[in-house]
Parts: C-alpha cells; sequence; structure tokens
C-alpha cells in the first residue's frame, strides 16, 4: 500500500541535531500532518511505498532543524537606527521609552512583527520568543504567517501604551492566558517582567506565582549591565540574581536574558534553580553592555540558547550572524580559539534554544514523531566553497541568505527565497508609513 507524503526532502546532507548528532548523507526525510515520519537515505528509500504531494531535491545543500530565537522584541523593527551609539540607559531612557510611549499601538505591533518575521523566515528562524506590549498582536502576526511563536505578555511598572495602570499587570496576565493557551499548536504564551530595576519585588514574585500555577515560562532582564548592579544593590542590598533567588522567582520555568555581570556564586545559583539563559552578545556588543560568562555557565550545566535581542539594538533578526558572533566573542575574551566550537554553537541555536523555551519535545533537530520545522541551506556557493566541516561553515561562512527553503509545522513558509505566507512589499509600505510618521514628528 502507497503512503501518501506531504512533502518528501531528497539529497544533500542532513544535520540531525539529535543526542548523537548523527549526520546522514543522501537522506530522504518524509513528512507528514507537520510531523517527520521517517528519515532514510535515498538508496533505502522503496519508491513504490510513497508518494508525495512535493518533492524537495536539496542536493548540494544542507538540511537542519529551523533556528530558534530565544529573546526579542519583534516591533522594535520599526525602530531600527532610531537611536544608535549609547549607552543602554540614556537608549531607554530617553529614547526607546520616550519612543514607544508615544508610537507603539496595535497596527505598530502587528506590522512590525509580520515584518520581523519576514526577515526572521529568511534567514532561517523557524521559532521565536518575544517580549513586548500588545503582545495578542505578535501573536496574530504569527498565525498570520505560520510561525512558531512563544509570544510573552510584558510587565512593567510603570503605565504603557497597553496598560495606563500597573495595578492591573495580574489581571492583564490571567487574561492573556485564558486568550492564546491552546489557540494553536504554534502558539505557547509566556510571561516577560521586563528587569528587577522595572518591576517591583511584588511584581516580580507576582507575576511568576501566576505563571507557576499556570505552568508557563517567565523571561526577565537580568544583569545586563555594570549600571544595573549598582541599581539594584543600591535599592535592595543585594545583586541581581540573588535578588530574585530571594524573591523565589528562580526555577526550570525562569530564563534569565543577557545575565553578562554575574559571578560564580550566581552562576551555581543558576545551576541549581534549573533557571535557563538567552545568550544576546550582538545587542550586548552593541550598547557595551558586557559578555556573558556562558563557557562558564554551560560547564555548571545551565542550558543556554541564542537570542538576536530586538532591532533597535542589534540591528538585525539573522540568527546565523548571531552565531558567528557567539563562537568568536568568546574565544577573544578568553584567549582560547577552543571554546566555544562550532557544533556547540549550531546546538545552542537549535537543540539548547528549544531546551530553553521547553519545546525540545517537539522541536530543535530532525527526529522522526518531532514536528517538521527544518530549514535548507544551499551550500553551492562560492563562500562556502570547498566543505569540510559542515558545522564549522555554518558558523563561520554561511549567512542567512544562504537559506533557501524554511518549512514550519509541516508547511513550506519560504520555497526558492519567496516568502509563502507574506506579502512582504505590502509589510514593508505598512512599516515604511509608520516609520516615515516617526521620522516627521521627531524633525525640527
Amino acid at each position: 500500500m502507497t503512503e501518501e507524503l506531504d512533502i518528501l526532502i531528497t539529497g544533500g546532507t542532513v544535520l540531525t541535531m539529535s543526542d548523537t548528532f548523527d549526520v546522514i548523507e543522501n537522506p530522504a526525510i518524509g513528512i507528514k500532518d507537520g510531523t517527520i515520519r521517517f528519515i532514510k537515505t535515498v538508496d533505502n528509500l522503496l519508491t513504490h511505498q510513497y508518494t508525495a504531494r512535493e518533492i524537495l531535491d536539496a542536493s548540494h545543500s544542507v538540511i537542519m532543524p529551523g533556528l530558534i530565537n530565544t529573546h526579542t522584541h519583534l516591533p522594535m523593527v520599526c525602530f531600527r537606527g532610531l537611536a544608535d551609539d549609547l549607552p543602554l540607559m540614556e537608549w531607554l531612557n530617553n529614547y526607546i521609552f520616550p519612543a514607544e510611549a508615544k508610537y507603539v499601538n496595535r497596527d505598530m505591533v502587528y506590522y512590525g512583527s509580520m515584518l520581523a518575521i519576514a526577515e526572521m523566515v529568511l534567514s532561517g528562524t523557524t521559532t521565536f520568543c518575544d517580549g513586548y506590549f500588545y503582545e495578542s498582536s505578535v501573536a496574530l502576526a504569527a498565525i498570520d504567517t505560520g510561525m512558531r511563536a512563544m509570544p510573552c505578555q510584558g510587565f512593567i511598572d510603570f503605565p504603557t501604551s497597553d496598560n495606563s495602570d500597573p495595578s492591573k499587570n495580574a489581571r492583564i496576565g490571567e487574561a492573556f492566558i485564558e486568550k492564546w493557551a491552546g489557540v494553536s499548536p504554534l502558539i505557547s504564551p509566556a510571561f516577560f517582567c521586563h528587569s528587577p530595576y522595572t518591576c517591583s519585588p511584588d511584581t516580580l514574585s507576582g507575576i511568576k506565582k501566576i505563571a507557576r500555577t499556570a505552568g508557563i515560562l517567565y523571561f526577565i532582564h537580568l544583569a545586563e549591565t555594570r549600571d544595573e548592579i549598582t541599581t539594584i544593590q543600591d535599592k535592595y542590598g543585594n545583586t541581581p540574581v540573588r535578588h530574585l533567588y530571594d524573591l523565589g522567582v528562580l526555577d526550570d520555568k525562569t530564563v534569565g536574558v543577557h545575565c553578562n555581570w554575574v559571578d560564580d556564586e550566581e552562576i551555581q545559583i543558576l545551576a541549581d534553580c534549573g533557571t535557563k539563559v538567552s545568550h544576546n552578545p550582538e545587542s550586548s556588543m552593541k550598547l557595551a553592555a558586557g559578555v556573558a560568562p556562558i563557557p562558564r555557565m554551560m560547564e555548571r550545566g545551565i542550558t543556554v540558547g541564542l537570542g538576536t535581542d530586538g532591532c533597535a539594538s542589534n540591528n538585525d533578526l539573522d540568527l546565523l550572524a548571531e552565531m558567528d558572533t557567539t563562537a568568536k566573542i568568546h574565544k577573544v575574551t578568553s584567549m582560547d580559539p577552543t571554546v566555544m566550537d562550532a557544533q556547540t554553537v549550531v546546538k545552542m541555536a537549535t537543540r539548547d534554544g528549544a531546551k530553553v523555551l521547553g519545546l525540545e519535545d517537539r522541536i530543535g533537530s530532525i527526529e522522526v514523531g518531532k514536528c517538521a520545522d527544518i530549514i535548507i541551506l544551499d551550500m553551492n556557493k562560492p563562500h562556502l566553497t570547498p566543505l569540510y566541516n559542515h558545522y564549522s561553515h555554518l558558523v563561520y561562512a554561511a549567512s542567512g541568505y544562504d537559506v533557501t527553503t524554511v518549512i514550519i509545522d509541516g508547511k513550506i513558509v519560504m520555497r526558492n527565497r519567496d516568502l509563502v505566507t507574506i506579502d512582504v512589499e505590502d509589510v514593508m509600505e505598512q512599516v515604511r508609513k509608520i516609520g516615515e510618521n516617526i521620522r516627521k514628528d521627531r524633525s525640527p
């Protein structure tokens, strides 16, 4: 009896990113109903047993799990280039917070997210975790484009465009969970407290309590700058990590974003609590915020994924570029070229990213039974020739432009560099209009 598949991928090389890092040459990957049904070699494929609605020839290509962006602020593409070359606190307080108060609305968040999703798909990202205002509009953009997403309702202790009364934070959080839990297999709602310096102890612990009850993840910018360390010490007599530990916020469903300024004892606290980390090196470099001691964290068993942060501080969403930066920055800061090898970095962007988001049972590797979130990169390029080590090329030579095909949940969302689910010209025009309004308003 012949089984009809939705997609059959043949040829090339598959990097499974399984526990054993299996690499299969000339594979045949069958996809049906959003799931990987089999992984064989073409030589062992009995063609009379299968038909497929679409056959993808991946000759001269690498097939791998889709990249996972564990921290970003998608709508901030609308602020890309608005305020560069500034320290974090000046950037936030004098430019970003005022801009958000004035220009952020549902349309801006939706179209900014649509543009950001287009940028991510074009560079191989299939899952993102976002924290911002009007987060339901981010979730809608993900559903409309077929993107896997973890939209995080944001919390901060001053009035924002989507919440004029921070005393309503708890009700807003509960309503967000009720609205999005179980709506789509692509959407996993979570919470995002901005930071220990913008959220009171009551907010930090109160929102965490709701997250625990709901069984969802809790994200927070943590120990990002030296100024943050001083601020929290002056206000609470403790460092940010110890402050959160004393509040009972740290556990295996908490993700610390950045964690640039942590000492060995704090690293052990994070490890003992099972807290995970999202590493965003390019944003931290641009803001001169610091370099997280990621190799020491990983030695202690902390799970670390990669994030781009938002386009106002990066200024792109290309995780392949982030991989290159990750490998190199830790080599130069440690003066050890063996630190953060290429295979480890690819794992951070795939399998470990899935673990950070609690989705490792579904995504992060190409294995039978997992969701078919798969990207294909064309390796038949001058800058990728010759090819000795696939992981090395992915980290040190490839770019987002080498991604040709993107599959999310068994559906093709980009084919031969053409976006299938997004009218990118219309989305760019919508964001141009938003940008023009901001430009006019800021002109003298």
